[in-house]
């Protein structure tokens, strides 16, 4: 089973719930983040990273002597990655989306398949804990291919180690998202009662609920605000799966990088509710 933990933007407290989640689960457990842009999954459940693999983009090179500034190539590339200005032929790399089609369609052959680096896939263990995560280069704009790659080491993981994964998605309702809890069985949203977390997490379920998964809703920070998340769930049969307090103790625990499962047995006990919870819709979703 894959939970992904996602919410409709930044700092519901979409992590804090993902790596506690992880911390409570029974059986064998693969925690994955695929917030590539700002991974902090590590920060809390701190596990030893044993390696890292570079993931890289293709792109063209180009070999100017082979080259007649036919603009074929450019005039394929709808991403202007390919430039003729003058008699010159320009790429630029960080523009181009790797589909090598220019490659492909060059009749003289100038261009050549190269690499660009994007990210990398860290990997570790914590405990009998798998971990698994994404990062992308600083400056870099395509977080998509780094997803799809740790999706991929993570069902190769999978078909080598049966277990469940916990994924910390990215934040938002963009492409990088949805590409991150499409292939879930349980999207887990994360918001917390303001208005500026309930018009996020609506927007959120508005585009999740299309991909059929099965869906509950953590109220991050409860009683901080109204009642409008509450009723929204109650209007479109999403189930309420856990509500976390607005508390000191978890403010104070969340500065310090612990888990917050681990700051006592009520807290513990929240997330163990929420993993039954979980379980519980998995388990609804294969019989309906």
């Amino acid at each position: 089973m894959i939970v992904s933990v996602a919410s409709g933007k930044g700092g519901t407290g979409k992590t804090t719930v993902a790596a506690s989640l992880a911390n409570v689960w029974e059986s064998p457990v693969v925690a994955v983040d695929l917030d590539v842009e700002a991974p902090n999954l590590a920060l809390f459940l701190k596990p030893e990273i044993s390696g890292r693999d570079t993931v890289s983009l293709e792109i063209p090179i180009l070999d100017a002597s082979k080259c007649t500034l036919c603009g074929v190539c450019a005039d394929f590339c709808q991403f202007a990655a390919i430039a003729t200005i003058g008699n010159m032929l320009l790429t630029f790399p960080e523009m181009c989306h790797g589909c090598g089609g220019c490659i492909a369609i060059c009749p003289e052959h100038a261009l050549a398949a190269g690499a660009r680096e994007l990210g990398v896939i860290e990997s570790g263990y914590l405990g009998e804990m798998r971990f698994l995560a994404g990062r992308l280069c600083i400056g870099e704009a395509m977080s998509a291919p780094v997803i799809r790659a740790v999706k991929q080491r993570l069902a190769v993981e999978l078909a080598l180690a049966p277990a469940d994964a916990i994924v910390d998605a990215p934040p938002g309702v963009s492409c990088p998202a949805l590409n991150a809890v499409m292939d879930s069985d349980v999207i887990v949203l994360v918001t917390e009662p303001t208005p500026f977390g309930f018009h996020d997490f609506r927007l959120a379920f508005e585009a999740f609920a299309p991909l059929g998964k099965a869906m509950g809703a953590v109220i991050n920070r409860a009683g901080l605000g109204d009642e409008a998340v509450t009723r929204f769930c109650r209007e479109n049969r999403l189930p309420v799966l856990a509500e976390i307090p607005l508390e000191r103790a978890i403010a104070q625990g969340y500065a310090r990088g612990r888990v917050i499962a681990s700051l006592g047995p009520t807290y513990r006990e929240t997330f163990v509710r929420l993993r039954d919870a979980v379980k519980a819709r998995a388990a609804e979703a294969v019989h309906a």
